[in-house]
């Protein structure tokens, strides 16, 4: 399997081993995607579900936690960068905005094939664009005050669903609001050139609250495990009281259904796309909590999770190529040819795809693979430090 590469110096083993829990899980959604047809995968109409539905309903909601996670480690991860070298601002600024360019490069190319195996196919904006994008604004908000940062993003992430009310049809919208807000294709020209799954707002927000509370990261420190389950369970608290309420943070507001299932699942069907603040208090709070709780575990268990979570890049770019090569044999087991497989998963054939226990099967046998390829690739990065661009994958 491989042997994990020891941590760095001043390197929290519980950041990376909450990236790998979130990429772990991550791994589950895409093969969702990939490996069944987008009408079987849909659950928009959350109150109908019942049964192997609902099944269906919480794989796809567990998975909601990974987004928001690997975001504000992202921005967590900035600041503990200037600060475990005492890098200058500059040097900070500088690795965000080529950071940044690089992940919106990669997204447009490499990864975007991963999801079509075809170079035709419209590029999907999906994390990755939206971390790039976030790097890139947060290379300039670094040279405001910490708090100032806090401020932002506190702000972004708390107001933004105020401009629900407020959005243009998607035919009458501005390339600009809707590379910002609105979900759906871009046209230019009335020519689609992009999918938009992940505005930006409010991803920026949300990079920089994690900038923001980098401190708290930086040495040791026997109060932070403590401080971050407080401030995971008050988030996870403020989610429960809006939701309740209904009162502010998310355009689908939940009600009481015919049977217990259905009202969970309607309360729980909080807004993806854009990301509403109910949807980030519900996924954030549990972080922070998992992050802090993380602290005080030991064993291979972890040593396997830090492993991947120390090459998250990596793993990520690889793991879609293995889950869309796996689709593509299985659609050609299942009697279709290479030209109906060399898609991207939304124009999957109709009758194409596995059952969800399939799904299951499928994603512990990705995760299984990919252990001994992060193994070896941790290894190599803790190596050769003086390969620089190895910190770019």
């Amino acid at each position: 399997m491989g042997i994990a590469a020891p941590a760095r110096k001043n390197r929290l083993t519980s950041i990376d081993m909450l990236r790998g829990v979130v990429l772990v899980i991550m791994a589950l959604d895409h093969v969702r995607d990939m490996v069944t047809h987008p009408q079987s995968a849909n659950y928009s109409a959350a109150v109908d579900f019942a049964g192997s539905a609902g099944a269906l309903f919480f794989t796809r909601w567990i998975t909601n936690f990974c987004a928001p996670t690997f975001v504000l480690l992202a921005g967590v991860s900035a600041f503990m960068y200037g600060a475990t070298r005492q890098r200058s601002t500059g040097e900070v600024t500088r690795f965000l905005a080529s950071r940044g360019v690089w992940l919106v490069f990669l997204e447009l190319t490499v990864i975007g094939f991963a999801w079509s195996f075809n170079l035709h196919s419209k590029p999907f904006l999906q994390v990755i664009w939206a971390i790039g994008w976030s790097m890139i604004a947060l290379s300039a908000l670094v040279w405001l005050p910490r708090a100032a940062i806090a401020g932002f993003g506190v702000a972004m992430i708390a107001a933004h669903n105020g401009l629900d009310g407020i959005q243009p049809v998607l035919s009458e919208a501005s390339p600009l609001w809707m590379l910002l807000h609105i979900p759906g294709t871009l046209e230019v020209g009335g020519t689609p050139v992009a999918l938009i799954i992940y505005p930006l707002i409010p991803w920026i927000g949300v990079m920089a609250l994690g900038y923001a509370i980098g401190p708290y990261f930086v040495g040791p420190n026997p109060e932070r495990p403590g401080r971050l389950l407080l401030m995971g369970a008050v988030l996870t608290l403020l989610f429960l009281l809006l939701r309740l309420t209904n009162l502010y943070g998310d355009p689908v507001v939940w009600a009481p259904q015919q049977d217990t299932a259905a009202t969970i699942i309607s309360f729980l069907n909080v807004t993806k796309y854009p990301v509403s603040l109910q949807f980030l208090l519900m996924t954030l709070g549990p972080a922070l909590m998992l992050l802090g709780w993380f602290e005080r575990l030991t064993g291979q268990a972890v040593t396997i999770l830090v492993t991947i979570g120390r090459v998250s890049f990596f793993y990520y770019i690889l793991h879609l190529y293995l889950i869309h090569g796996i689709a593509v044999s299985i659609g050609l087991w299942q009697g279709f040819t290479l030209r109906e497989m060399a898609v991207s998963f939304l124009e999957n054939p109709p009758d194409f795809g596995l059952s969800l226990s399939g799904v299951y099967i499928v994603w512990v046998v990705t995760v299984v693979t990919m252990y001994p390829a992060c193994a070896w690739y941790a290894g190599v990065k803790a190596r050769r430090r003086d390969w620089w661009w190895l910190s770019y994958l």
